[in-house]
């Protein structure tokens, strides 16, 4: 039995394709008609492959590149093998991630799973939802009452689409996620067993314990947002949980009710926000980052991995540790105790 084939190549690019593309600038026009049908790591390559080097401390990759041709910036160019297609590109990694939506669309944007087109005979649709022509409902999906589903979008086996939810245009909600008291704007991709719109932790002391803060908010999310599997976006308690446009979410993330994400974040997996944080554009989370509640992060911030926030982050800043603070700050005091440390370990060797 043969291993199967989940992706193939859509079709062979030429370098001189590949150049047109981009806008990469092919060092030696010759090389114009290099077939490349394949992608791969640059420490690995293979025949009719496309690989990048980017970055000083790859570049003595070069010499030893075993490919089709390489994308790399052009001060790199000289020190390729002779025979590879070289594209001279001042972001490489960008183009290839480019390239690679191309030769690769199955694996860029999730499709169906069965197969199916339409709504399936076995899903269930209730009869006051809108399905516009040319989305795809698949066997066991649930669609509630006075939901909507826009053209393009596919709703995947046992994925559930609430009461009134609104779902855009060119969508995917993956196999057994749940979307509830939500409105999702276009192109917006679900992955699988990831749960929108559940009530958020809302609880209050009671004579015999927590009581239950009942959560009528719903969840915003806008255009070209992507979240991760088995993550979650609680519903606001109040006012709305809002997730901007552009947003790109990692798995086994936590976003707490009244979280309002700016545009064009990223956020790393295990990270957890908690409610009423205000998260401004293009902030960039690194994986198991915490957020107390009702801090406010400026735009532009980078969060460092692990870090736990306590304090709001100022716009552009870069903060990290445990507590979080500015990283330069962090640094000194890892270095300090790295000092101290070296400083008792000598003085208990002369006692």
């Amino acid at each position: 039995m043969t291993d199967p084939v989940f992706f193939a190549p859509s079709r062979r690019y030429t370098a001189g394709e590949v150049a047109n593309l981009t806008g990469a600038s092919l060092s030696d026009s010759a090389q114009a008609e290099i077939a490349i049908e394949a992608l791969a790591p640059a420490n690995e390559g293979g025949n009719g492959a496309l690989v990048f080097v980017d970055g000083k401390r790859n570049f003595a990759l070069m010499p030893s590149l075993r490919a089709a041709a390489v994308l790399c910036p052009a001060d790199f160019a000289s020190k390729a093998p002779p025979g590879m297609a070289v594209l001279m590109h001042p972001r490489p990694q960008q183009a290839f991630a480019m390239v690679g939506r191309l030769l690769f669309p199955q694996a860029a944007t999730p499709g169906p799973m069965t197969g199916e087109t339409g709504i399936s005979a076995h899903a269930f649709v209730d009869p006051s939802a809108h399905i516009e022509e040319g989305a795809i409902v698949e066997a066991g999906a649930v669609i509630g009452p006075g939901a909507s589903v826009g053209s393009g979008t596919v709703i995947a086996p046992h994925a559930v689409v609430g009461r009134s939810c609104q779902i855009g245009r060119d969508g995917y909600i993956g196999p057994g996620a749940s979307v509830q008291y939500a409105l999702l704007g276009n192109r917006v991709i679900i992955h699988g067993g990831a749960r929108i719109g559940q009530d958020g932790f809302g609880f209050v002391g009671g004579a015999k314990g927590p009581e239950r803060v009942p959560q009528i908010g719903r969840v915003v999310i806008q255009d070209d947002v992507e979240i991760g599997s088995n993550s979650t976006v609680d519903r606001g308690a109040m006012s709305d949980t809002v997730i901007g446009q552009g947003t790109k979410i990692d798995n086994l993330v936590q976003i707490a009710h009244n979280v309002r994400i700016g545009r064009n974040c990223i956020i790393a997996g295990l990270s957890g926000i908690s409610g009423s944080v205000v998260v401004g554009d293009n902030v960039t989370m690194g994986g198991g980052v915490g957020l107390a509640d009702h801090l406010t992060i400026g735009p532009g911030a980078k969060l460092a991995a692990r870090s736990g926030f306590m304090n709001n982050v100022p716009a552009g800043e870069v903060w990290g540790g445990y507590p979080a603070q500015p990283m330069a700050e962090a640094m000194r005091e890892i270095a300090m105790l790295r000092k101290m440390a070296r400083t008792r370990k000598q003085g208990d060797g002369n006692g």
